[in-house]
């Protein structure tokens, strides 16, 4: 047995046990037998109405969250890059907000208005993000890339206070989606970012092998091949989708993009074609983890998992960031 298949085990097994965990334990417990026998009708109801939804909806936006990271990481060879610290996050929020902010709805989009303005916001942060640094740095070194998304989601974030200062009766609302949470989503909720994450997870790994070149430098990857322009675009527009769906469905919901794929390369070794799908398995554990501590360490309040996420990815980000420059140092 090789390590990739080991690794898929392993990553699994935390996935199913994490949804087992996310279901059962609360104020309620879910005996395991409620999967199959509906007897018990409260518990049931629990069960499929409320629980089930939640942690569905919690592993995909981790998912998301991770494999985005992932893609960006290797595409900028840059192990702090993440959807979060790019002010990607940042953006997908601002055309979330403004969404809800100016009561924007498209008829021939429906429902799905909120997310598409979301991915709008997040396309369109990273482009900038790499323009301006590329502006700066031709090189584009990791302190100018990292730096420049510091300033873009700076600037959003005063975007977003500002329009929270104008809001009325939508503060409520806005800034407990701002905090990022996963709570009190039905099924609905599932349907609508289902297809974005399926979308976005899918043009990643069809850039697996080219994320892999790309390791090598644009140059060598284009010796072998690549054509880097095209690939890079590919991998921004999916990442974005996915970041933006993501953003949309939970609000903002920081690090996991950067913790996940960090210990999934240092546990199973940095081949793109397994890293991203390990990633997005982990990820989708990490999230509905970090859910379940939210709501039933001070049950019965909730805290916003963003919170969680914070509290686990900061320390993660302060080492990651510590370490690169002892190895540059060095």
């Amino acid at each position: 047995m090789n390590k990739a298949t080991i690794a898929y085990i392993v990553s699994a097994a935390t996935l199913i046990v994490a949804v087992w965990l996310g279901v059962s334990i609360g104020t309620v417990k879910i005996p395991i037998q409620t999967f199959w026998d509906s007897t018990d009708t409260t518990a049931s109801n629990i069960l499929w109405k409320i629980r089930m939804p939640r942690v569905i909806l919690a592993g995909l936006v981790g998912a998301s969250l991770a494999i985005a990271g992932a893609a960006f990481q290797g595409l900028l060879k840059n192990p702090l890059a993440d959807p979060y610290t790019l002010g990607v996050s940042s953006g997908a929020s601002v055309g979330a907000v403004m969404t809800l902010f100016f009561g924007l709805s498209i008829p021939i989009l429906g429902p799905y208005t909120l997310p598409v303005f979301s991915m709008a916001g997040a396309a369109l942060t990273m482009f900038l993000v790499i323009g301006f640094a590329k502006l700066v740095d031709r090189s584009m070194k990791m302190e100018t890339i990292i730096l420049t998304g510091i300033i873009f989601g700076s600037f959003l974030g005063s975007v977003l206070s500002l329009m929270i200062a104008l809001t009325g009766e939508e503060l409520r609302q806005i800034i407990g989606w701002l905090l990022g949470s996963v709570s009190m989503r039905s099924w609905n909720y599932i349907l609508m970012v289902l297809p974005f994450v399926v979308i976005g997870s899918f043009i990643l790994w069809l850039n697996r092998r080219e994320l892999n070149a790309m390791l090598f430098g644009e140059e060598r990857a284009h010796h072998l091949g690549v054509n880097v322009k095209r690939r890079k675009f590919m991998i921004l527009i999916g990442g974005s989708v996915l970041t933006g769906s993501a953003v949309a469905v939970s609000g903002t919901i920081g690090f996991v993009g950067l913790v996940v794929p960090h210990m999934t390369r240092l546990m199973w070794g940095s081949d793109h074609r397994h890293l991203l799908t390990l990633s997005f398995m982990n990820g989708a554990s990490l999230l509905i983890i970090c859910d379940l501590i939210a709501r039933t360490i001070i049950s019965p309040t909730e805290l916003p998992v963003g919170v969680i996420t914070a509290f686990i990815g900061a320390p993660v980000f302060a080492y990651i960031f510590y370490r690169q420059r002892r190895k540059g140092a060095m």
